[in-house]
């Protein structure tokens, strides 16, 4: 088959951005500032620092420099892995019979399955750099308790990670890959932290959720000496690492004349979603682009599409700073049988914003129809997704067999964030017909909402 355009794009040889995208510098209506619990005034860096690494309240409180540099020493680990592949999938648009170009960025080419490295390793960096000698995070279905565990291991610094009870049980081997690296994982809620013991003592039975494990991992860090937090996704700075991926694609599709017409991405606390559409949703609030973008949630954790838009606490123990965004409420849980990952309460404040401004589009689907695309996509592609890149590849395929019905060409760009391999448990349920949907009910939603601390909405 003769392509005009080659199956993988880059830029050129070395085509590793040399600076990340901070996308609030380009925010005319900037999010909301983070709020301390107590006096409910915007966070001083001295308020952060006690809980996070100085560089990274920096950059979290920064919404005016719109370059960042990539130190030189964070950008020698990136070239393991990067730049990451961004593929043509032709043999997708043949089976759908489109005239829409799709693409996607494959983000599971490191050991850690997916694009959460990004950050570990910079969060990690930066911790070295400040002299600490450990770090405590939270992980959900594992991709960033994996990646965190392999940038720890590579700058020389101890890690415990809590990880949520049940994706611990339905994800053994994450826990064995966390551990290889070094890494001491702690299924949550436990008896190792008063923050846990609470948690347990008002319901033992319960399954765990990403607030929880925060409040465990923040709790771990202060009183460690040498320590500090570091999470994943939700806050500015991580979207700000992130931005590493958005940067490549546009660059490889500047160098190729592409302009996407949409890009999808899935969306959990918004690590992935943010990084992919940040420097093309720059130039659409410079008004120079007119690109769609679309973020896909799971219906059981529909923060955007369902969610109340106020200052909520990003952990279940309600110690962390308030942040303005979507939420469920930090006291949200959510069902056991949801499998796909991307299930934290809350979004991250800037895609918040840009989703209340009507820049941002948000939409919900199904486990099983997800994983009805994500099967047909590895069928086709020949790629296991995971499932929360599963997500944005449903969206992709509806889009896609839009333009079909109405015979538009459109340019189609989506992020495949990770792969699904250890995910054996969510696809062994679903080639067994065992896997069910759940979607919460307003009076479900209403017990999160009701966490809501009533005096900063």
């Amino acid at each position: 088959m003769a392509h005009t355009i080659p199956t993988r794009l880059y830029a050129a040889e070395d085509a590793i951005p040399r600076f990340w995208y901070n996308l609030r510098a380009d925010m005319t209506e900037k999010p909301d500032p983070i709020l301390h619990p107590g006096t409910l005034r915007p966070a001083s860096p001295e308020d952060l620092e006690g809980v996070f690494c100085k560089e990274s309240v920096k950059q979290e409180l920064d919404e005016t420099t719109r370059l960042v540099e990539i130190p030189e020493g964070l950008r020698d680990f990136y070239r393991a892995y990067r730049p990451a592949p961004l593929i043509r999938a032709y043999f997708l648009e043949k089976a759908l019979d489109t005239p829409a170009e799709i693409y996607y960025k494959h983000e599971g080419t490191n050991t850690s399955g997916s694009h959460k490295l990004n950050s570990a390793a910079a969060q990690a960096f930066y911790a070295k750099e400040e002299g600490l000698s450990g770090l405590t995070t939270e992980t959900g279905a594992g991709q960033w308790g994996s990646a965190l565990a392999m940038a720890c291991a590579f700058f020389g610094l101890r890690l415990t990670v809590y990880m949520v009870k049940v994706s611990a049980a339905q994800k053994p081997y994450r826990k064995a890959l966390m551990e290889t690296y070094g890494a001491e994982v702690v299924p949550s809620p436990s008896d190792t932290t008063e923050a846990g013991k609470r948690i347990l003592s008002q319901d033992p039975d319960t399954s765990g959720s990403l607030g929880c494990a925060i409040s465990e991992a923040i709790e771990k860090a202060v009183r460690a000496e040498g320590c500090r937090y570091v999470l994943g996704s939700v806050l500015n700075h991580v979207l700000l690492h992130q931005s590493i991926i958005g940067q490549e694609v546009k660059a490889a599709f500047d160098h190729y004349g592409i302009r996407p017409d949409i890009i999808i991405g899935c969306a959990g606390g918004g690590s992935n979603l943010g990084g992919l559409i940040a420097p093309f949703m720059g130039e659409r609030l410079r008004g120079v682009s007119k690109t769609r973008f679309i973020a896909v949630e799971p219906a059981s954790c529909p923060s955007f599409t369902r969610g109340i838009y106020a200052y909520d606490f990003g952990d279940t123990a309600r110690t962390t700073p308030l942040i303005k965004m979507y939420t469920l409420g930090s006291g949200f849980i959510p069902s056991p049988n949801h499998a796909g990952g991307l299930r934290y309460h809350g979004m991250n404040p800037t895609l918040s914003k840009l989703y209340r401004d009507g820049f941002l589009e948000a939409r919900a689907e199904t486990q099983t129809d997800v994983f009805d695309a994500a099967v047909r996509f590895a069928k086709i592609e020949g790629i296991l997704p995971a499932p929360e890149s599963s997500h944005a590849i449903k969206a992709a395929i509806d889009e896609a067999l839009e333009c079909k019905r109405t015979g538009e060409k459109k340019t189609i760009l989506f992020g495949l964030t990770g792969t699904g391999y250890f995910d054996m448990t969510a696809y062994t349920a679903y080639n067994a017909g065992t896997m069910t949907d759940y979607i919460p009910t307003d009076e479900d939603l209403a017990k999160g909402f009701s966490s809501l601390p009533q005096t900063a909405r």
